[in-house]
């Protein structure tokens, strides 16, 4: 299980910040940051800790397994930003 970031996020970093892997991209200082609607979390890099969730003021960080239904998109959209 990883997590996934969605539509919500306001890239206020905070998750950054939050993650011991850095698995959260892309941060402002790397390139396509301006551009990105959202921040991502990398799949294969998550260790499925937790501590970006109670730091996201916007409740935009779910466990893919809880993901509703209606959001299910974003699990492929935070893959795809790694590939």
């Amino acid at each position: 299980m990883a997590y996934v970031i969605t539509d919500t996020c306001t890239k206020d970093n905070l998750c950054v910040e939050a993650c011991p892997v850095d698995c959260i991209h892309p941060k402002t200082d790397e390139a396509g940051y301006e551009e990105a609607a959202q921040l991502f979390v990398n799949p294969t890099d998550c260790i499925d800790c937790g501590a970006c969730v109670p730091v996201c003021p916007t409740n935009s960080i779910h466990p893919v397994d809880e993901l509703p239904a209606e959001l299910a998109e974003f699990v492929d959209k935070n893959a795809a930003y790694y590939n």
